[in-house]
């Protein structure tokens, strides 16, 4: 009942203690925007810092109303309000939408006939948050995936040097095994030693793996912007015990099955061959992991170039050196006299407002008519309400036409994009009438399309129109490298103008990068995963390639005393490894490509994958494969044959 009365308000206990100095403030006032007064009815614990939606207070929905332009608040068309629903426990979801299907519809007289609410669970909302014509399309839970994925594959990929390292190393195990079999062992005693041994192994990688975390923690929550901790639960730690003993089977699985299958009387007379292609599923094993590992440099690659690429790319309007300030106190009502007071200000080069940030979707509606139009047709138009000068502060190139002015008035007048005139089909559309909520506006200029949206998204019909209410959003154009100084006489001003309002700004360019947060952090992310994915990969080609010599350094003492070259020797231990790699390449980049081409389709504007970028990618597995083992091989082939050939 705190918010019963539309004059109550609810405080946090931060909030209480910064304007209080206590939390026990039941029945203080509290006054908000200089204008009104609420009575403090409740105290809301703080909300913790991992939570989606955070807040300071809490008001009546219902003191909205009175709010000049709060029509939004109670018109069916709108879709702004929030609706959060409690239900009964146990009730039916698809029941309950089919009950509300016709709600709008019904509400509207049947004209908002395209819209069908549902509901959803409010703990699904943040990591299932984006809909496509209300189907639910994914969200965060897409990069949680996806970096599920890739610790699968380093995992898979640390499994594959354990089995190969084990394997290879079977030549030292071989008497071990067979005095043990005619002692009697059998073979699933063996094998469950083996297994035993990955195991404990995977266990003592999980200590040192805790140890890591706790260590880099601080530096991940850095990169990703969040407070994560390392709470060992038991059920946390029940998966970390599953996690470990899956990976010591796997990883032990293909060793404990080939070791454990030798015949002791063929290994204990020295005759020991490869069993069971061996040698083959060896090879394919690096052919595998170093197939993920280039498919997760090509994906390093592109997530890198898409998020260098909506960094870079002309958006239609001038973001650079623009401050957003919220339209507070006095501003809201004296915000003319307020931004005739900033443009008088040296350095600052135009001043506007608005109701649109430019970065994202702010409103919009289908309540636009014109001639021609399908009765049918609910197309939404980004509504932008502005101010004079709005498009000028922001450099929005003008198509046709002029921008609005106050030298016209223009009370009735408004202004179209590129995609809407293209998409209404209108020709020479500049002097030609439209219905605007039903009122009569006249189209005086076209701007050329720029982007307020995602680059996921396509360009959308918009329009400007002059704000019939005080926008919300005051924008400054600080000439380039005066920022500093600019910025400290506009906080004098505003503060001598507003007093009791803390002067707070942001910058457009800061609010934009902040749409490609998730992308700049996978691109960060992904550059420490793929790295570790080739450093694992490079130490398993490493130690495989170290037994393979130590295997054949008899082979290659002979080789040098019948005269062959350093170069010849280090060209004929590298050549295995090569065709490893290029077959691995060969694999890999098809599926790369695929790969990359479905996550760039996510984007309706995207950089181009080019041939060079797949071919990088594999030369640089090639290079990285070259330099592991090129100084081992090297090191190897300079061997002194009397050394190695000294027992025979």
């Amino acid at each position: 009942n705190a918010l019963s009365d539309k004059k109550s308000i609810a405080l946090t206990e931060d909030l209480a203690m910064r304007l209080f100095g206590t939390t026990d403030v039941l029945g203080k006032t509290v006054e908000w925007q200089h204008r009104k007064d609420f009575k403090v009815t409740g105290v809301i614990k703080n909300i913790p810092k991992t939570s989606s939606v955070k807040f300071d207070f809490i008001l009546s929905f219902e003191e909205f109303k009175e709010e000049e332009g709060g029509d939004w608040v109670t018109t069916w068309t709108s879709t702004a309000p929030q609706t959060f629903v409690l239900v009964m426990p146990g009730t039916d979801i698809d029941q309950f939408n089919k009950k509300i299907a016709d709600l709008v519809r019904t509400k509207t007289g049947g004209y908002a006939n395209h819209r069908t609410p549902f509901i959803v669970r409010y703990s699904d909302s943040y990591l299932y948050g984006r809909y496509d014509n209300g189907v639910q399309s994914g969200g965060r839970i897409e990069y949680v995936r996806l970096f599920s994925a890739i610790a699968v594959f380093i995992l898979i990929i640390a499994c594959i040097n354990f089995m190969n390292l084990s394997t290879a190393r079977a030549s030292r195990r071989i008497k071990e095994v067979g005095m043990k079999k005619s002692m009697g062992a059998r073979r699933g005693t063996l094998m469950v030693q083996y297994l035993s041994e990955s195991t404990m192994i995977a266990f003592l990688s999980l200590i040192v793996a805790l140890l890591l975390v706790v260590l880099f923690l601080p530096q991940f929550n850095a990169i990703t912007g969040k407070q994560l901790t390392l709470h060992l639960s038991a059920g946390f730690i029940t998966v970390l015990f599953g996690v470990v003993l899956i990976t010591g089977l796997l990883a032990g699985s293909y060793p404990a099955l080939y070791l454990s299958g030798f015949n002791p009387a063929t290994v204990l007379k020295g005759k020991f061959k490869n069993f069971m292609g061996e040698s083959w599923a060896r090879k394919g094993l690096v052919v595998f992991q170093f197939t993920l590992s280039i498919i997760l440099i090509v994906g390093v690659w592109v997530v890198y170039r898409q998020v260098r690429f909506v960094q870079t790319q002309n958006l239609g309007y001038d973001r650079d050196n623009v401050v957003l300030i919220s339209s507070e106190g006095q501003l809201s009502e004296k915000q003319e006299t307020f931004l005739s007071l900033l443009e008088g200000i040296p350095g600052v080069v135009a001043a506007s407002s608005g109701a649109h940030d430019m970065t994202g979707h702010n409103g919009g509606t289908y309540g636009v008519d014109w001639p021609g139009k399908n009765p049918d047709d609910r197309t939404e138009f980004e509504r932008f309400t502005v101010g004079y000068g709005f498009i000028e502060t922001l450099g929005i190139e003008m198509l046709e036409g002029r921008t609005l002015s106050r030298d016209f008035g223009d009370t009735t007048s408004i202004i179209f994009n590129e995609a809407a005139i293209e998409f209404m089909g209108m020709s020479d559309p500049i002097g030609k009438k439209v219905k605007l909520y039903g009122r009569d506006m006249t189209i005086i200029g076209v701007t050329k399309n720029f982007h307020f949206e995602s680059f996921r998204d396509v360009v959308k019909p918009a329009f400007f129109w002059l704000a019939q209410y005080t926008p919300d959003i005051i924008m400054v154009k600080i000439e380039g490298g005066k920022e500093h100084e600019v910025l400290e006489r506009i906080q004098a001003s505003y503060e001598e103008f507003n007093p009791g309002f803390p002067f707070t700004y942001k910058f457009l360019d800061e609010d934009y990068q902040a749409l490609y947060a998730a992308e700049e952090r996978v691109a960060i992310l992904s550059r420490y995963f793929a790295g570790l994915a080739v450093l694992i990969s490079c130490l398993g080609l490493f130690g495989l390639a170290a037994f393979t010599a130590e295997r054949r350094i008899k082979e290659i003492g002979i080789r040098k005393v019948l005269g062959s070259s350093t170069f010849s020797i280090v060209r004929l231990l590298s050549a295995e490894y090569t065709r490893m790699v290029l077959t691995a390449i060969a694999i890999a980049l098809p599926i790369s490509y695929f790969a990359a081409s479905s996550w760039l389709d996510g984007f309706a504007f995207r950089a181009e994958l080019e041939w060079w970028l797949f071919a990088g990618a594999g030369l640089a597995a090639l290079l990285i494969a070259w330099l592991t083992v090129g100084l081992l091989t090297m090191r190897a082939a300079r061997v002194n044959p009397a050394e190695c050939l000294r027992s025979e």
